[in-house]
């Protein structure tokens, strides 16, 4: 998780060291912001701060009034008029409006705040809402907001403003092979934690994958130890059942979102064949993918990788 991600930790310990700590959330902005709706900034009672609600033309002015309610019990909304030269110098090519809540721990509840870090430390998807005319605040699951939840949409509800915190995603490759030579920096690029599995030391080494999280497990026991949830995709690439079968036969009944297995048609009909032979249903044999990505004529390992990340996306927002 990236550092300007972990705002609710920080505020969290924070309070707890003695330091006191203010939320301070991006609630609406305009199109095209450096920072996003649910964006926080937390501060100190002496000033210190962490984190970003607008790249920087905002951030002296929401530091002042949040230091002005350290220790209160109540949150408060702020917004501004951006320029256009303010807006220009943190290169955006017009101004507009910012609207930030800004909350003290205090406020937010010291339990309502344990609970929030506790389900993002577990992976579990969650939203802080608070009504921002009563204050009202709690936490709710992705059945209250599902459309949110899958969008990654943090934003307004009527009067209640909803935070949602999905698990970061993650990318699980069974394969160290060309594709996934491609495939492992794109998805990094698009926000995924990306996990190359393959039990073959020639195969997943350093030297072919730098700076890549590499797991040299066989991929049943790797992704038995990574954990398969609905925020985690895999993609088997070896063409060999005795390494992706392991591996989709865990996937197909688990909670991740995708799974997406390379070959031709005739080659899944036989992997098909085998899992049915199996036990595995029609309908649970039907959650894979295959041929792996859309078609979209790639040829290439590169382009078959384009193919690959932009099914996964589109299964993640669309399904």
């Amino acid at each position: 998780m990236d550092d300007l991600e972990r705002m609710p930790e920080l505020a969290l310990d924070w309070h707890r060291s003695g330091k006191g700590a203010v939320l301070a959330t991006v609630v609406e902005t305009w199109g095209s912001a450096p920072r996003g709706v649910g964006s926080q900034l937390v501060i100190s009672d002496d000033g210190d701060m962490e984190g970003s609600v607008s790249g920087g033309c905002v951030e002296g002015a929401v530091v002042v009034e949040a230091m002005e309610m350290a220790g209160g019990s109540q949150g408060r909304m702020l917004e501004f008029g951006v320029s256009d030269d303010e807006a220009f110098a943190v290169g955006l090519a017009c101004g507009g409006r910012i609207k930030v809540w800004v909350e003290p721990v205090a406020a937010i509840g010291e339990k309502h705040l344990a609970e929030l870090v506790d389900a993002r430390a577990a992976r579990r998807p969650v939203a802080y809402c608070v009504d921002l005319e009563t204050g009202a605040r709690g936490l709710v699951g992705p059945d209250a907001y599902p459309d949110r939840f899958r969008a990654d949409a943090s934003g307004m509800e009527d009067e209640t403003f909803v935070h949602v915190h999905n698990p970061p995603l993650r990318m699980i490759v069974v394969g160290a092979v060309h594709i996934a030579q491609a495939l492992l920096p794109m998805a990094r690029m698009a926000g995924y934690d990306p996990v190359l599995v393959d039990p073959r030391p020639a195969f997943g080494a350093e030297a072919r994958f730098p700076g890549q999280r590499i797991v040299d497990d066989w991929p049943d026991e790797a992704l038995d130890a990574i954990g398969l949830d609905g925020r985690t995709c895999v993609v088997t690439l070896t063409h060999d059942p005795k390494l992706d079968d392991p591996a989709i036969a865990r996937t197909i009944r688990s909670d991740a979102f995708y799974l997406g297995c390379l070959g031709s048609k005739r080659t899944h009909a036989k992997r098909a064949a085998r899992l049915e032979e199996a036990g595995f249903s029609d309908t649970e044999v039907a959650r894979i993918h295959a041929p792996v990505g859309l078609d979209i004529g790639a040829k290439g390992p590169g382009e078959i990788a384009v193919s690959i990340m932009a099914q996964i996306v589109q299964r993640l927002r669309q399904a």
